[in-house]
């Protein structure tokens, strides 16, 4: 790690623990808003419409902690951040939370002192290149320049995979994905590398999209998922348990058409309790017992979040795949609501 790189995480760490003290919840209500960090652009997963309304995967988190707290999904102020930019947002208190293709790693945890409340995304690195360059492995990548965002799990992951398989290459430094698509397209660079899904959501926003492959390999694991700042535990309970509630409403059958029917009749406890009409579940959380019930008829359940924003049926056209709940086969798993 360069000087540059340790300062800039104790300067992240220090601005942590100067905030750690705030009671995020009372500010958000206070506030009437959430402030909420997310990419500066990536279809499917964050992006401002033609109304310049943000949509997308991680802004559905946004505006369901929205509903959860404030009784209102559209009272979220959306920030946009860079990959550089992102962690001090959040660590100042510019931002509530961060909802922003942003992997799970020890030292963002430990070191930058962050808490990850869960992974809304299983996703691994991959690359993208013109189908006219005739590469069909990323170990033919010998001498290529990359476009890379910076201040990324992608870009360390990208030098140990060159390293790892001795081929050179050179790095195009970027910042943003509209600038990656921008040099990408000119051909400022032969690859563009990120995370497999921005990779997929890039290239269905380009004119050609069967001009460009994606390359088989997938080089690290990218569990991608919405953070909030140590030491503010509250907030980090109602942030992970809202999350949870998408996850788990999918799995009990609960969706945005059916979630007022399912509260008044449900006989299975653990929807009752979800929904707020047995227990005391919101109580514990410091909010009202529809906090749940509101979360999921905005936004719908886990399952609706993805067909909607990154499904197959979208230009997105991601499969479920790990993203599938534990009893199809993925990874997808919430505790239980007791």
């Amino acid at each position: 790690m360069n000087k540059s790189a340790i300062f800039g995480a104790l300067t992240v760490a220090g601005l942590a623990a100067g905030a750690a003290g705030a009671a995020t919840l009372d500010d958000v209500k206070a506030r009437g808003t959430l402030n909420c960090g997310v990419t500066t652009g990536l279809i499917g997963f964050a992006a401002p419409d033609a109304n310049g309304e943000w949509k997308g995967f991680d802004v559905a988190v946004c505006r369901a902690v929205a509903a959860a707290v404030l009784g209102d999904a559209t009272a979220v102020e959306f920030v946009p951040t860079t990959g550089k930019t992102r962690f001090t947002a959040l660590a100042s208190g510019e931002i509530d939370m961060l909802a922003r293709n942003t992997t799970w790693t020890f030292s963002r945890d430990v070191d930058l002192k962050f808490d990850f409340i869960g992974v809304n995304y299983y996703d691994g690195q991959g690359f993208m290149v013109p189908k006219a360059l005739g590469v069909s492995s990323a170990k033919d990548l010998d001498g290529a320049t990359v476009c890379i965002q910076t201040g990324t799990t992608t870009e360390l992951n990208l030098a140990d995979f060159f390293r790892v398989n001795n081929i050179s290459y050179e790095p195009v430094p970027i910042e943003t994905n509209a600038e990656a698509q921008q040099q990408y397209l000119a051909g400022a660079c032969d690859v563009y590398t990120t995370d497999a899904s921005g990779l997929a959501a890039t290239r269905a926003a380009f004119e050609n999209p069967g001009d460009h492959v994606l390359l088989p390999e997938i080089v690290s694991k990218e569990p991608l998922g919405p953070l909030v700042r140590h030491g503010d535990n509250e907030w980090g309970d109602v942030v992970r348990w809202t999350l949870n509630a998408l996850i788990s409403a999918e799995e009990l059958g609960v969706s945005s058409a059916n979630v007022n029917e399912m509260a008044s009749s449900t006989t299975n406890p653990e929807i009752a309790r979800l929904l707020g009409t047995e227990g005391t579940l919101g109580e514990m959380l410091g909010l009202d017992a529809d906090w749940a019930k509101r979360a999921i008829e905005s936004q719908g359940n886990y399952g609706e979040i993805f067909a909607t924003n990154i499904g197959e049926d979208t230009p997105i056209g991601l499969a479920r795949g790990l993203n599938a709940q534990w009893t199809d086969g993925g990874l997808l798993y919430s505790p239980p609501f007791r």
